[in-house]
Parts: structure tokens; C-alpha cells; sequence
């Protein structure tokens, strides 16, 4: 029988500490772990894999400030996406290419993945997630006073934003996934705990200004 397991990268695995950033440092430590989930697959397993994407949310909050006067900024739930994107992509090519070394015949596709979470959630209430980049308790009160955010000071080294952070309920995409599954291919998904959205009576999804915990969210994906 085969045995099916979850793999989960932190998104720190990914950009690790004391690193820039670059795409290159990035693609290296993804391929030094699509290594390892190779050697899971070649002795009988059956991975779908989940990532975070904390660092990469940030840098790109960042990129957003900086250009604000140039391009309008992306809200939260749309950076999600693109970082599921831009990781599922380092993904893909470097778990295709170790498949291709070792001789194993399995697509690797990115399932960009949507995850509801409740309207009432009492997340929403008290957001406690930090986001993004520190910056100083003027700039900080400036964005509470101006935007209607939440900040907090954290542990001395300056003030960040904070956002809910809602339990998920379902993926949306359950059901591609698993026919996906079914068919022998490797998936990537609920990246970064999946992009939030809430789900009205007809069905309807709209993205919220959230983040889901990636563990909760890999739970829900296993």
C-alpha cells in the first residue's frame, strides 16, 4: 500500500538567515530540499508538498512600499499568491529536474490554493500576526492613523504590522488536488497556508487581509 505524507518547508528553509535574498540563494536551498523529497519517492512514498513564505511575503510588502508612488501596492492575499507562484516554480523545476537525474517519471504541478476561513473568526478581532518589515513608531502611528492598521512594537527592534491570523476551514481546491494525486503527479499546494478568503451563502469567495498558520493549513491540506 502506498504511503502518502505531507512535506512542509518552513520559509525560512527557504531564504535562510544571514542570506540576501537572492533568487539565487533562494533556488539553491529549494533544490537542496527537492533533494530529500526525491529520496522520500524513491522509497515508496507518496508526497504532496506545502511550503511557508514569510520572508518572501515581506520582501515583497517591501518592493510594494518603495514603488508605491510609482505602481499601486498589491494587498496581502495577493502577495500570498504571488509567492505561491514565485516558490511553487522553484519547486517545480528543481524536484522535475531531480526526477529527471534519478530516472523517476512523475510530473510536479503548482496548485495556487485558496483556503476559507470564517467571516466571524475572532482572529479578525485581535490580529496578532506580524507582517512584513520593522520600521520605526513614527512611521508605524502614521500607518495606524492613515490606513486603519494594526502595529505592535516587537521586542525592541522596532514596530511591525499585524494581521489576523483565522483557522482554516477548507481548501477550495480539494478536489483538483486529489484527482491530480490520483493520477500520479506531485503536488504542490497551500502555499504559505493557502491565500484566505471567506465564502458567502451562494458560494461567492472574496480574499481577506490575513495569514493562515502554515501548519494548520498543511494539516488541513493532509
Amino acid at each position: 500500500m502506498t504511503k502518502r505524507i505531507a512535506v512542509a518547508l518552513g520559509g525560512n528553509a527557504i531564504l535562510q538567515a544571514g542570506q540576501e535574498g537572492t533568487a539565487q540563494e533562494q533556488l539553491t536551498n529549494v533544490r537542496n530540499a527537492c533533494e530529500q523529497i526525491a529520496n522520500l519517492i524513491e522509497n515508496g512514498y507518496e508526497v504532496v508538498v506545502s511550503h511557508g513564505n514569510g520572508p518572501q511575503v515581506g520582501s515583497l510588502l517591501i518592493q510594494n512600499e518603495a514603488a508605491s508612488d510609482e505602481v499601486p501596492p498589491m494587498p496581502l492575499e495577493i502577495c500570498g499568491a504571488q509567492t505561491q507562484g514565485q516558490i511553487g516554480y522553484m519547486m517545480q523545476q528543481s524536484l522535475g529536474n531531480v526526477f529527471r537525474k534519478l530516472g523517476i517519471n512523475k510530473n510536479v504541478l503548482t496548485t495556487v490554493t485558496q483556503v476559507v476561513v470564517e467571516k466571524d473568526d475572532e482572529a479578525f478581532d485581535n490580529p496578532t500576526k506580524p507582517v512584513g518589515p520593522f520600521y520605526s513608531e513614527a512611521e508605524a502611528k502614521r500607518a495606524m492613523d492613515e490606513k486603519d492598521e494594526v502595529w505592535i512594537e516587537d521586542s525592541g527592534r522596532g514596530w511591525r504590522k499585524v494581521v489576523p491570523s483565522p483557522v482554516p476551514q477548507k481548501i477550495v481546491e480539494t478536489e483538483a488536488i486529489k484527482e491530480l494525486i490520483a493520477n500520479d503527479n506531485v503536488i504542490i499546494a497551500s502555499g504559505g497556508g493557502g491565500i484566505p478568503v471567506t465564502e458567502d451563502k451562494n458560494g461567492q469567495l472574496t480574499g481577506v487581509e490575513a495569514v493562515i498558520d502554515k501548519d494548520l493549513a498543511t494539516r488541513k491540506l493532509a
